[in-house]
């Protein structure tokens, strides 16, 4: 069970994040990089054997294996939860710019795993994009369809994601059986996966997209790349 002191430390992890974007008037983005002194925390089942000591939100990897929502190896010391809505255009600059290095640098190499989180908050073409996401994921084709997404995303405003919209990305991501596409993206198969996800966030205070922990350390906003090393490395040991 969670102490009062520990969730206490959560929420004003996220607090001290809402505070500073507000300072800033929403200028730039704020890294939380908070170090508790919880005890290191063993990795589930099929994880690694040893994972470094965990912030404060605690350890979050679920570390499914053959999660088609998730790069990089299950038994990575190193897991990054992303709280993403792929209407957020924070969370598409995150993608263009940042995504692709860390995976050249961490997720090749072994050292990180980046797990998905559905957290739609922009309307309902957030949640309906979030199914869609999910209906690419069922043909393997998840990562594709996020970036093929994210890539044709405004860099202000909200992305106008239609049906129509996303079975074009589902061709562009290469996904082979658009039918079943379009019957999942809209159907109610993967609301309770997606509903669960956010409130998995809002447990933990999370006020924005796209969110980030990195072995329990939370991270708000589409931080440039150096922020993301120094808690990689410092995780990774």
């Amino acid at each position: 069970m969670t102490s009062p002191s520990r969730s206490t430390r959560r929420r004003d992890a996220w607090l001290l994040g809402i505070a500073v974007l507000v300072a800033a008037v929403l200028v730039g983005v704020l890294v939380v990089g908070m170090r508790g002194s919880d005890e290191p925390q063993a990795a589930a089942d099929g994880g690694a054997s040893a994972i470094p000591e965990m912030g404060p939100l605690g350890d979050l990897a679920r570390r499914t294996v053959d999660d088609p929502m998730a790069l990089g190896e299950v038994e990575a010391p190193v897991v990054m939860i992303a709280f993403s809505d792929l209407r957020c255009p924070f969370c598409a600059q995150f993608s263009r710019e940042t995504e692709p290095q860390l995976i050249d640098r961490y997720v090749d190499a072994g050292t990180l795993r980046i797990e998905w989180r559905d957290l739609p908050i922009f309307g309902q073409q957030s949640f309906d994009a979030a199914r869609a996401a999910r209906a690419a994921a069922a043909q393997d084709k998840f990562w594709e369809f996020t970036h093929a997404v994210y890539a044709d995303a405004p860099e202000t405003g909200h992305a106008d994601l239609t049906i129509e919209s996303l079975e074009s990305y589902a061709r562009q991501a290469g996904v082979p059986d658009l039918a079943r596409f379009t019957d999942d993206a809209t159907g109610t198969e993967f609301d309770a996966a997606i509903t669960a996800d956010a409130n998995e966030a809002q447990s933990l205070g999370i006020p924005a997209t796209p969110a980030f922990s990195v072995n329990g350390d939370p991270v708000l906003g589409a931080q440039p790349f150096s922020e993301f090393v120094d808690l990689i490395d410092a995780a990774a040991g």
